[in-house]
């Protein structure tokens, strides 16, 4: 196994970046649904953004919108966003804040998300699975 990216590259934070058209909704579902955080959100350059996630973390997500709209074609329902929680009581509490919001549980793409998770899409159509396992 090549160590030389943990040896010789410093990475001090890690940022997953998409656009939609709905910065309100994704801003609701993820923070109010799921219960991440808004660590952040900035306007300006014809674009305005939010960056969600854990507060103590040096990974968030970033959500993007154009002034003018962004086509934000649909996401096949193999991407995904998965989060690994141990506590299937979280999980659960996740699962009916999002219902009472209005969404639902999907079946996966993947049948492997199944057997120990849940998947829920966003309101671009983008998928969540909340796994009840500690992660690797």
């Amino acid at each position: 196994m090549n160590n030389d990216w943990s040896e010789n590259m410093l990475v001090t934070q890690v940022r997953v970046a998409r656009p939609t058209d709905q910065l309100r909704q994704v801003e609701h579902f993820y923070c109010k649904g799921i219960g991440l955080t808004k660590i952040g959100s900035f306007t300006g350059q014809d674009y305005e953004g939010l960056l969600i996630g854990l507060p103590t973390a040096t990974y968030h997500l970033e959500f993007t919108q154009h002034k003018n709209g962004s086509p934000c074609p649909a996401p096949t329902k193999d991407n995904l966003i998965v989060f690994y929680i141990p506590n299937q009581q979280q999980i659960d509490t996740i699962i009916e804040r999002l219902r009472e919001l209005g969404y639902n549980a999907v079946p996966p793409e993947n049948p492997y998300w199944e057997k120990e998770g849940k998947t829920i899409e966003d309101p671009d159509g983008w998928r969540v699975v909340l796994m009840h396992t500690a992660g690797i």
